[in-house]
């Protein structure tokens, strides 16, 4: 099993696009955003040629998949406008009705309204599992997106080859809550991608208490399974000082070996936090 993240936010995007290659290839929440303010500013030319050669990536990577997952329905996880690249593809997505908000419900139905004019194989997904060749992919039930279910529910993705595993958590912004985590602990994972803490909202979107709740929610995914690769990444990684607000995290995984990182990292690239450089590249600093 290879695990190839394709554009997040520690490579200077908004998103968690991510491929899995097995002996099938698949592509989880292809698509791309940017913040539309930060620091009261709009994006950067940088930011946006950045997302532009993201997205490139993203349709190259799905034009050669067998099959896409959409985790939910937010813009920086899927692309209503440019359904085109599903052609052929076995496409599992999110319900588009069941556990979700007013927001997700209307753009679920956009979507597949867009959907009817392809010959793709959709499938909702929630609680699912399939087994593809030798390739086991299993969905969470839906798990809040963050703190509670204002911004709708999430699926969780975990993947199985040959003794090799990996769970993708998409925005869970912690993991904060129990119900986030015991799929994650069920499926014991060599490898989790976990959308982490939203630590740049703390105190405003995010408490002090949804922080130290992740912070223990972590520590019991790596005290009880056998993960080796702990990826941090997404709402976190729109903070500059990420990783001294997580030191105590990256002391404790010390304890088990297990590496916490970024997915750039992981990936082998360099780290681009463009998002929460925003003011540094407008010439503000």
């Amino acid at each position: 099993m290879e695990i190839l993240p394709i554009a997040f936010d520690s490579m200077g995007v908004r998103s968690m696009a991510t491929v899995i290659k097995t002996d099938l290839r698949i592509t989880i929440d292809p698509s791309v955003s940017l913040a539309p303010y930060r620091y009261g500013l709009p994006p950067h030319r940088i930011e946006i040629e950045r997302m532009n050669e993201k997205w490139v990536e993203i349709k190259r990577s799905v034009a050669e998949s067998q099959i896409a997952i959409i985790t939910h329905y937010h813009y920086d996880h899927y692309n209503p406008e440019e359904v085109e690249i599903f052609e052929g593809k076995k496409l599992l997505i999110k319900h588009p009705r069941e556990n979700i908000n007013r927001s997700q419900l209307n753009r679920a139905a956009y979507f597949l309204e867009k959907l009817k004019n392809l010959k793709a194989e959709v499938d909702y997904c929630d609680g699912k599992s399939y087994e593809i060749g030798n390739t086991y992919i299993e969905l969470s039930q839906p798990v809040f997106h963050g703190v509670n279910n204002k911004l709708g529910y999430v699926v969780e993705v975990f993947i199985e080859h040959k003794n090799k595993s990996f769970v993708f958590s998409s925005d869970v912004e912690g993991p904060i809550h129990e119900e986030q985590v015991v799929f994650i602990i069920e499926k014991n994972p060599e490898i989790v991608l976990i959308d982490g803490p939203m630590t740049y909202m703390l105190g405003y979107r995010y408490s002090a208490r949804s922080l130290e709740s992740s912070f223990k929610n972590i520590r019991n995914i790596i005290e009880r399974t056998d993960v080796k690769c702990v990826i941090l990444d997404h709402h976190l990684l729109r903070d500059l000082n990420w990783r001294e607000k997580i030191q105590s995290l990256f002391d404790f995984s010390t304890q088990y070996d297990v590496k916490i990182m970024s997915a750039a990292e992981f990936a082998g690239v360099k780290e681009d936090l463009l998002e929460a450089r925003r003011k540094e590249l407008h010439g503000k600093i």
